[in-house]
């Protein structure tokens, strides 16, 4: 997994050694910036004496998103929410939860003038409602809102000078929050089971915006975090989507999502999706 995270930082650092040329294009704007945006994607099959086989399908994902970007020469605050949430049926089964994310993020970075700015960030995960682990004959419970809960505090460098792209990499703090499903932040070492547990290590994220045509744009979020103690083993979360616009109101959407947290699963975990969109800008 090391191998993995050390690709993707590769990747990005790539990236950034090009944004000059994103920042000549980008028109920096002072003041508050809001933006607010819904959508509902979906996906349905239906058979009728159909001899090749098959069985009715429904999938469906609600996400919002919303931000508010405060600049002016000497600051800039940004703070940006991601609320996910989907289900899908398949024949006569029971409805599945497939999205389940409240994804919220505040930087503040202060403009000194270089080309790298210092930082601070407060960063929270949780889950919108129950999470379960499916097999073919069973369900089990995994997750519910702030168990766990992820809060992550982060202090360091940014670059953020363009509107298409940002990386920030500083030392953290990770509270890891749980009331019923310990296993994510119990320490087996000990007879005690705890609830809560508080790391320390280093965090990068960065975030890639690009218009690949006229209606299509790809989307990509990269974040990386590891432990003092463990640094030969990282956290990543890498969320990529390319959205292709229809019209106003209908888009495609094709998201890849790369999840690696060694707590949840000693494997690389993977969701790929691709739906037809109806999405509404609010701000």
């Amino acid at each position: 997994m090391k191998i993995i995270s050390t690709f993707f930082s590769v990747i990005f650092l790539v990236i950034l050694l090009n944004t000059s040329i994103f920042s000549q294009t980008d028109t920096l704007h002072y003041g508050w910036t809001p933006a607010a945006l819904v959508s509902i994607n979906l996906a349905q099959a239906s058979f009728s004496n159909w001899t090749q086989g098959g069985e009715d399908a429904l999938a469906w994902n609600f996400i919002g998103t919303g931000g508010a970007k405060y600049k002016n020469p000497d600051w800039t605050f940004k703070n940006d929410l991601k609320l996910a949430y989907g289900r899908t049926k398949l024949g006569t089964d029971d409805y599945r939860t497939t999205d389940n994310e409240i994804y919220l993020e505040s930087v503040i970075s202060k403009n000194i003038t270089w080309a790298v700015d210092p930082y601070f960030s407060n960063t929270l995960r949780t889950a919108v409602s129950s999470g379960y682990q499916y097999t073919d004959t069973s369900s089990v419970k995994v997750a519910d809102f702030f168990d766990p809960g992820y809060l992550t505090q982060s202090l360091g460098f940014t670059y953020d000078h363009s509107e298409k792209f940002s990386t920030r990499l500083g030392v953290a703090i990770q509270e890891i929050f749980t009331n019923k499903f310990t296993f994510y932040s119990d320490d087996k070492s000990t007879l005690e089971v705890e609830k809560t547990k508080i790391e320390t290590g280093i965090e990068s994220s960065s975030s890639l915006a690009y218009d690949i045509m006229e209606n299509m744009l790809f989307k990509s979020n990269l974040r990386l975090f590891t432990t003092f103690k463990a640094m030969d083993v990282w956290d990543v979360r890498w969320d990529n989507a390319i959205v292709a616009k229809i019209n106003s109101y209908i888009n495609v959407n094709l998201t890849w999502l790369v999840v690696y947290e060694k707590k949840q699963s000693p494997k690389t975990q993977a969701k790929e999706t691709l739906q037809l969109g109806f999405t509404y800008i609010l701000l």
